[in-house]
C-alpha cells in the first residue's frame, strides 16, 4: 500500500489585508496599512499548488474561513441584520472588525496538529485543531477548522478528531507550525518532534515576543494522539529565534522524511537534540543540515523565510527539493547559501523559487500556506469532500477567484457591507465546488 505526504494549501481569503495584527511577526508589523491584493494572493497560492502538482506531488486545498465572522460579533452583543451588525461594530471598534475579518486562516500550517496512523497506538490518523490562543484574530478559527477537517477526514476506523486544547494561553497550541515528523518513509513509524516556546506556568523573562506554543500543550497533544512510547520528543525553541521574529518554529526549521534543515540558533541544546533524535529513530540515519549563523544571520533567515520553505521528495528527481519564496533569492546571504547547498550534491539537490508575495508581506511563506498529511492510498479513498486538485479543479478555482475577489483592499474597506456580501457569496460557491457542505456559520 503506497503512502504519500499530501499538502493541503490554504486559499487566500477575499478579505486578505494588511492590518498588522500578529505581534511578534516582523513582516506583518512592517507592512501594516499597505494596499493588499486578494485576487493576486489567491492566484499566487493556486500557482504554487499547480507547481507542486506539476512535480508529481498530490496537492489539495483548504478553504478560507467566513470573514467577517459575524458569530463572534453577535457574541459581543451586536444585533440586527448582517449589515447593521458590521456597521455598528465598526463604529464601536474598528480594531475588533480588523480581527474578525482577518484572512489569517489561509496559513493552514496553523490549522491543526496531525499524527499519522503509523505513529499512533490505535493505528488511526489523529487531528487536533489548534486553539491559536496567543492571538485574538486567530483564536476564533478552531470551530470552523474542526468542521472542515471532519468533512475531509470522516471520523471512523481511519481518522479520529479531538477538540482543541482548553486552557487559553497557558495551553497555547499553534498547530503543525511547531511540529515536525521524522521517518524513513511516510508509511513507516516516525518520531514526532514538538517544539515549544515556553513553559505554561513560567514567566519566560528572556522573551521579547510571546512564546506562543507551551510545553504543556505539546505534551497534551502527544498524549491525546496516543503516540507510541518513546516516539514523541519535546524541544524548546531558542528564545533568540523568537525575539528575532520566528514566532513559529517553521520560520527557522523544516524537515522531510529523515532530513532536518534548520538554523544554528533554532533550538536550545542542539547537540543534545541530535543525539535524542538519533536514539528515537532506532537506527534510521538522519541527515542534519545545520545552517550556521556566520553564513546566514538569524535576521536574514527570518526576513527571507529560508526555512519557511517546503522540503519535498519529487518523483524522478535525485535528492530532495526546496520550494522557496522568491525573497530567498533576493537576500544575498540566503541566495548564496542555497547555491552552495545545491552545489555540494548532498541530500538537497534542487531549489524551486515561487512568488507568494501577498502572503509573505503578511508574514507567511510557502510552509505557512500548507498543512501536511501523510496518507495511504486507502486513506485518500476514504476522504470526504472534493479538495484534492486536478487540472480541471485548478482552473475552476482560478475562474471562481477572478469572479469574486477584489484586486485592491485596504484595512478600512473591511467596514464595507458589500465586501462582506461578496465574501460570503464566494465562500458559499466554494463549498459547492469542494463539496464540503455547510461548514460556515452564515450557512447554518
Amino acid at each position: 500500500m503506497a503512502w504519500q505526504e499530501v499538502n493541503f494549501d490554504g486559499l487566500v481569503g477575499p478579505t486578505h489585508n494588511y492590518a498588522g495584527l500578529s505581534y511578534g511577526n516582523v513582516a506583518s508589523a512592517s507592512n501594516r496599512g499597505q494596499v493588499a491584493n486578494p485576487l493576486e494572493g489567491v492566484l499566487q497560492g493556486l500557482d504554487k499548488a499547480a507547481h507542486l502538482r506539476s512535480l508529481g506531488l498530490i496537492q489539495g486545498v483548504l478553504p478560507p474561513h467566513d470573514r467577517p465572522h459575524l458569530s463572534t460579533l453577535r457574541a459581543h452583543g451586536f444585533t440586527g441584520s448582517d449589515a447593521e451588525i458590521l456597521t455598528e461594530a465598526w463604529r464601536s471598534s474598528p480594531a475588533l472588525i480588523a480581527n474578525v475579518a482577518s484572512s489569517a486562516a489561509m496559513w493552514t500550517a496553523n490549522a491543526a496538529t496531525i499524527s499519522p496512523a503509523p505513529d499512533t497506538l490505535d493505528g488511526r490518523t489523529h487531528f487536533t485543531p489548534a486553539n491559536l490562543a496567543a492571538m485574538y484574530h486567530r483564536s476564533i478559527e478552531a470551530p470552523t477548522t474542526a468542521r472542515i477537517l471532519k468533512v475531509m477526514f470522516p471520523e471512523g476506523e481511519r481518522f479520529t478528531h479531538h477538540a482543541p486544547l482548553e486552557g487559553g494561553v497557558h495551553m497555547g497550541d499553534e498547530g503543525a507550525a511547531n511540529h515536525n515528523r521524522l521517518c524513513a518513509d511516510y508509511g513507516e513509524p516516525g518520531v514526532e518532534l514538538f517544539v515549544y516556546g515556553r513553559g505554561a506556568f513560567e514567566t519566560a523573562k528572556e522573551l521579547t515576543y510571546p512564546g506562543r506554543q507551551t510545553m504543556e500543550a505539546s505534551k497534551a497533544l502527544a498524549r491525546q494522539h496516543g503516540i507510541k512510547p518513546g516516539k514523541a520528543l519535546f524541544v524548546r525553541q531558542n528564545p533568540a529565534a523568537i525575539n528575532a521574529g520566528a514566532f513559529h518554529n517553521d520560520v527557522v526549521a523544516v524537515n522531510n522524511k529523515n532530513v532536518f534543515f534548520y538554523h544554528e540558533e533554532a533550538f536550545t541544546e542542539v547537540p543534545k537534540l541530535q543525539d535524542t533524535i538519533r536514539d528515537a529513530m532506532d537506527g534510521t540515519q538522519v541527515a542534519f543540515i545545520e545552517v550556521p549563523k556566520a553564513k546566514v544571520p538569524l535576521e536574514d533567515a527570518v526576513k527571507s523565510y529560508l526555512f519557511n520553505s517546503q522540503l519535498v521528495t519529487v518523483p524522478g528527481r535525485k535528492g530532495m527539493t526546496l520550494i522557496l519564496p522568491s525573497e530567498v533569492k533576493e537576500t544575498p546571504s540566503t541566495r548564496l547559501y542555497v547555491e552552495e547547498l545545491i552545489a555540494t550534491g548532498g541530500t538537497i539537490h534542487h531549489a524551486d523559487y515561487l512568488d507568494v508575495r501577498q502572503s509573505m508581506r503578511n508574514g507567511g511563506g510557502p510552509a505557512c500556506l500548507r498543512l501536511r498529511v501523510a496518507l495511504s492510498d486507502d486513506d485518500r479513498a476514504a476522504m470526504g469532500g472534493n479538495t484534492i486538485l486536478d487540472d480541471a479543479r485548478l482552473e475552476t478555482l482560478r475562474v471562481w477567484a477572478k469572479r469574486h475577489y477584489r484586486d485592491r483592499l485596504m484595512p478600512d474597506d473591511l467596514a464595507d457591507p458589500k465586501l462582506m456580501e461578496e465574501s460570503f457569496a464566494a465562500l458559499d460557491e466554494l463549498t459547492q465546488i469542494l463539496q464540503l457542505g455547510s461548514v460556515y456559520d452564515f450557512q447554518r
